[in-house]
């Protein structure tokens, strides 16, 4: 081992800044196409807060039941965990 790869060894694990929230709601999709599709309707777009992956979309405080709503009129049926 050279001395590079000790010293890498020894030293602290990086830190990242984590929040944690509660209540959220999410959308999670089969694949990205879908994420894209559903962030393309402008009644979906709007009740978006953020993307945190290709795959989840964070939705608006509240807003769920539009979400769902809307999912079905698109011809989706989604499952809900935790209401």
């Amino acid at each position: 081992m050279t001395n590079d790869h000790k010293r890498m060894s020894q030293a602290a694990p990086a830190r990242m800044a984590v929040k944690l929230h509660r209540r959220v709601c999410l959308v999670l999709t089969e694949d990205a196409v879908l994420s894209e599709e559903l962030l393309a309707r402008k009644k979906l777009a709007g009740e978006v807060l953020g993307r945190l992956s290709e795959r989840a979309l964070l939705i608006r405080p509240g807003r769920i039941d539009a979400v769902l709503d809307e999912l079905v009129k698109m011809g989706h049926t989604p499952q809900v965990v935790g209401k």
